[in-house]
Formats: structure tokens, C-alpha cells, sequence
């Protein structure tokens, strides 16, 4: 019964964390920029812009699509505003600073932000993008998986 406890604190968590998230993270800014930024072309070797996908967890195997805008901050780092689905009815939208490290070819980043106990804590990210595809690893203390995007269609 212990686990069933720990599992229901869990998902009450989650679930809280993303309504909280979406309520603060501006879920309403986020389809305005997103439909101005996929009407835009996105540079060529430069991994700024529209990017779509999904998410999936290695701990528990859910996964949900997901939405990422790259803005430049500046030479060596981006904001990157997630817009991610979980259990096909919530939405979750966070932001989190990258620092990047540019090659002709592609661009490697890394960054973390805490988005607060009830969703998870601080979350470390990790990935590579290139003209086309955007792969990041996420860890946090309950969770760890992927994202897998690329440019929308």
C-alpha cells in the first residue's frame, strides 16, 4: 500500500506542477510566438527557432509531445521555452537558459532550472542540435529521459 501512497503523492505533484507551470509560465504567449516563429525560416546552422516532438521518460515511460522556441540571448547562450504535453491533457510551459557551444555543424548545450518541488526540483539538460534535429537529455531527482525534436513541417 506504501507504494500505491508514494505513486498517488507523485502523480499529485506532477500534476499539480503543471498546471502551476502553465498558469506562470504564459502558456497563452507561447502559441502567439510560436505561430510568428514557425511562419519565419529558420537560419541555416543555427539551432534558434521552432522545434517540435517528444518527450519521453526513461524511469517511467510516459512520454507527450512537445514544443520548443530557441531565442539567442546572446553569443553563448538561448532561452528555450518548453511546451510539453503530459498524459494528452496537460500542458506544461517552462523556460530554461542554455549555454551553447557553436561548431559549423551543429551546437551542444547544457542548462538546468529549478521548477519547483511540486514538479520534480532542479532539472539538468544536455543535448545537441543541428539544422535539423534537437536531442536533449533531462534529469531530475524523480525522473530522466529525452527529448527528440525537429523543425516543424
Amino acid at each position: 500500500m506504501k507504494s500505491s501512497s508514494l505513486f498517488s503523492k507523485r502523480t499529485f505533484r506532477l500534476m499539480a506542477g503543471a498546471w502551476l507551470a502553465c498558469v506562470l509560465g504564459g502558456c497563452s504567449t507561447f502559441e502567439r510566438d510560436w505561430k510568428n516563429a514557425i511562419a519565419t525560416p529558420s537560419p541555416a546552422n543555427n539551432p534558434q527557432g521552432a522545434w517540435q516532438g517528444a518527450w519521453l521518460s526513461d524511469v517511467n515511460k510516459h512520454t507527450g509531445s512537445l514544443r520548443c522556441l530557441l531565442t539567442p540571448i546572446d553569443g553563448h547562450n538561448y532561452r528555450a521555452r518548453f511546451r510539453a504535453t503530459y498524459a494528452k491533457v496537460i500542458r506544461v510551459s517552462y523556460a530554461v537558459q542554455l549555454q551553447a557551444e557553436a561548431s559549423p555543424t551543429n551546437t551542444a548545450f547544457h542548462g538546468s532550472a529549478n521548477l519547483g518541488w511540486i514538479a520534480g526540483g532542479v532539472y539538468e539538460y544536455a543535448g545537441l542540435a543541428t539544422a535539423t534535429n534537437f536531442f536533449s537529455t533531462y534529469r531530475c531527482k524523480y525522473d530522466h529521459g529525452t527529448f527528440q525534436m525537429t523543425r516543424p513541417k
